[in-house]
């Protein structure tokens, strides 16, 4: 029986406060749907049925490379971690998996797996971190991991990856990622076709040990921590990668990783069409890799591509099963309540652009006519699919307004006074 962190009867209550208004929000967009010749509850269940991981190190406070502000109630651990998640998902009944991010997460595989199965939840991709070092590992990565030119350093860096695969293989993973800070800061410090060279031997190594049914991805990130170069920095960079790894390796793509005004939604095209994309780190940016709660400064771009992806659903790409995942960082709110919003925004997102009249879109495009075919996404983007969302959540046993059911049920104050608080932050990125 799945341990439930929030009564089901303060959900089932809260829920009722909102039944009559939502029963009537959800018939007026129904007929506004139906006579646009789509079925409210067809789209309704496509939207129960799509899902998003959340990070493990999304339920603590972040930090930026100044100082750290902890918050109430911290989670002390990774099975701490693993119950806030669990609130998530009881509140959304979107995120019934969380990837996990070793060193950091790093406990008994079967003690994980176990207390997953508690709280009802699996496991998404796992994530090595070879850029920082951990207490007491003998080589250090400030110059590089994967790609170092001491060869001592890259294998420890490739055994880490092998540690993070095994643990992935007793807890039901099927996909690692692998993101590297490795890159240079000064002109002329690293040698370019070199670097990449060693890392992919490195990556070429990893992907030998990966299991028949998993996938491999890899990330791309334009600078941060090294700022004049950066060994993975783009998203062609990042498909010949996953194309001379070979058909288990993929391309992820972050939201957050590119250049102020980059069209994510055509690379995100790209990658269908030679099929290399492996899947998404949902969040938003303003300046660069802003790890900010997903549609809270995009929504439009956040709609766009999801408009891609539906695409290729409708056109019933070959092999087109992208992992999506949520990578934010919370500064200054409750990690749990900006993980709820963005499994939502998410959401809202793919039930938008599943209303698309896709027939329509081709003629306009076929005809070129740009006005009618920029109008026609924009007619879809426009409409306010919240009933949809919250029924979608109603039905499934979720809150109909879960940030308000959270912040009624107390659970902060709950587990501020269980978890010790946590010592002030200290400068650097954490």
């Amino acid at each position: 029986m799945t341990e439930l962190k929030i009564a089901a009867d303060l959900i089932a209550a809260e829920n009722d406060k909102r039944a009559a208004a939502l029963k009537s929000d959800y018939a007026a967009l129904g007929e506004n749907l139906s006579r646009r010749e789509i079925d409210i509850d067809a789209i309704t269940r496509q939207v129960a049925d799509f899902f998003v991981a959340v990070p493990s190190w999304g339920v603590g406070t972040g930090g930026t490379r100044f100082a750290r502000f902890p918050g109430l109630g911290e989670p002390r651990g990774i099975f701490d971690k693993l119950d806030d998640c669990s609130v998530i998902h009881q509140l959304t009944q979107a995120t019934p998996t969380v990837s996990l991010h070793i060193p950091w997460d790093k406990a008994d595989a079967k003690e994980l797996k176990a207390k997953g199965d508690v709280l009802g939840l699996s496991f998404d991709a796992m994530n090595s971190n070879t850029f920082s070092d951990a207490p007491g590992q003998k080589h250090s990565y400030k110059y590089g991991s994967l790609s170092h030119t001491d060869a001592a350093t890259r294998s420890q860096a490739i055994e880490h990856n092998l540690e993070c695969i095994e643990i992935g293989k007793t807890i039901g993973s099927k996909a690692l990622t692998v993101w590297v800070g490795d890159g240079s800061n000064f002109p002329g410090q690293s040698h370019f076709t070199r670097t990449f060279e060693r890392y992919l031997a490195s990556m070429g190594e990893i992907y030998k040990t990966l299991p028949d049914d998993w996938r491999l991805f890899t990330e791309h990130k334009m600078y941060e921590p090294a700022f004049y170069s950066t060994v993975v920095q783009d998203w062609g960079t990042n498909y010949l990668i996953a194309k001379t790894l070979g058909p288990k390796a993929f391309c992820l793509v972050d939201l957050g990783h590119h250049a102020p005004n980059t069209n994510i939604e055509m690379i995100v095209a790209r990658l269908i069409q030679f099929g290399k994309l492996g899947g998404f780190h949902l969040n938003d940016s303003k300046y660069g890799d802003d790890d900010l709660d997903a549609g809270a400064i995009e929504p439009y771009r956040l709609f766009l591509v999801f408009n891609e992806l539906v695409d290729a659903e409708h056109r019933g790409v070959k092999g087109f099963h992208p992992a999506h995942m949520i990578d934010q960082s919370h500064n200054v709110t409750d990690p749990i309540e900006s993980l709820i919003s963005s499994a939502n925004e998410i959401r809202r997102a793919y039930a938008q652009a599943l209303l698309v009249d896709r027939a329509a879109l081709d003629g306009y495009q076929q005809d070129n006519d740009a006005l009618m075919a920029s109008e026609t996404l924009k007619r879809a983007y426009r409409t306010d699919v919240e009933p949809i969302l919250a029924e979608a959540r109603r039905r499934a046993g979720g809150a109909v307004d879960p940030i308000a059911t959270y912040r009624v049920s107390g659970y902060r104050k709950k587990v501020a006074s269980e978890r010790p608080a946590p010592a002030a932050g200290s400068g650097g990125i954490v």
